[in-house]
C-alpha cells in the first residue's frame, strides 16, 4: 500500500476545520453525477475509494443556486449560495446550514466581470477590507481544470478527466491533487463554485 511521504513542518491551513487537512499530499477524485432534470450528486473519494464527501443541490432553480457538502455520515458540513444578481458570479460559503452573515467562513467570485481568462477570486470572513484576496484560481478555457494558489504558491491542482460517453451521461469526474497542510474540503468546495461558473463554457 502507497505510504504518503509526512512532512509535519509544513504549516496547516484550515479553512473549513483541522480535520481535513493532513501533512502530506492528498489525491482524490471527485465524481459528478447528474440525476435526471433534478438533482445534481458529487462524491469524494480518497485514493482507495473511500468516501470522504458528498455535495449535492438541484439543478434547476428559480432564485440562487445553492449546494451543500455533507461528511461521510451525513453531516452537513458547508452550505454554498450564489449571491442574486452578481457580476462576478459571487458565492458565499457558510459553515453548516447557516445563511446569516455571521456564519460566512469565504466568499469566491470572478476575478472580473469581463474575463480574458477563467479566474476566481476567494476572500475569507476575516479579510475584512476585501482589497486583495486570500487565494486565487487560474483555470483553462479548454476544459474545467484548474489551479489554487495562495500569494504565488499552489496549493492544489484540479485536473479534469473528460469522456465524451460519460459527458453526454451526465457525468463529469475530476482528479484533485491537495498539497500537505492544505484543507481539502475547502478545495471541493472552490471546485464546486468553479464548475457552477464556468461548467457551461
Amino acid at each position: 500500500m502507497f505510504k504518503p511521504e509526512i512532512n509535519f513542518e509544513v504549516p496547516l491551513i484550515p479553512i473549513v476545520g483541522d480535520g481535513f487537512c493532513f501533512p502530506y499530499l492528498v489525491n482524490l477524485t471527485v465524481k459528478k453525477k447528474v440525476l435526471g432534470f433534478l438533482h445534481i450528486d458529487m462524491d469524494v473519494l480518497d485514493d482507495i475509494g473511500n468516501s470522504l464527501l458528498q455535495g449535492d443541490g438541484k439543478v434547476w432553480h428559480l432564485k440562487k443556486k445553492k449546494r451543500i457538502i455533507r461528511d461521510p455520515a451525513g453531516l452537513l458540513l458547508l452550505t454554498l449560495r450564489e449571491k442574486t444578481l452578481s457580476w462576478h458570479n459571487t458565492w458565499k460559503v457558510y459553515r453548516g446550514e447557516g445563511s446569516d452573515r455571521n456564519d460566512v467562513l469565504y466568499t469566491v467570485k470572478r476575478s472580473s466581470t469581463i474575463q480574458m481568462k477563467m479566474q476566481l477570486d476567494v476572500f475569507l470572513a476575516s479579510n475584512i477590507n476585501g482589497e486583495i484576496c486570500d487565494f486565487h484560481v487560474k483555470g483553462s478555457f479548454t476544459n474545467q481544470s484548474f489551479k489554487v494558489y495562495k500569494g504565488n504558491t499552489v496549493i492544489a491542482e484540479v485536473k479534469e478527466r473528460f469522456k465524451l460517453g460519460s459527458f453526454f451521461k451526465g457525468r463529469e469526474k475530476f482528479e484533485v491533487r491537495v498539497y500537505p497542510g492544505v484543507d481539502y474540503a475547502f478545495i471541493v468546495s472552490i471546485l464546486i463554485i468553479y464548475n457552477e461558473i464556468y461548467g457551461e463554457s
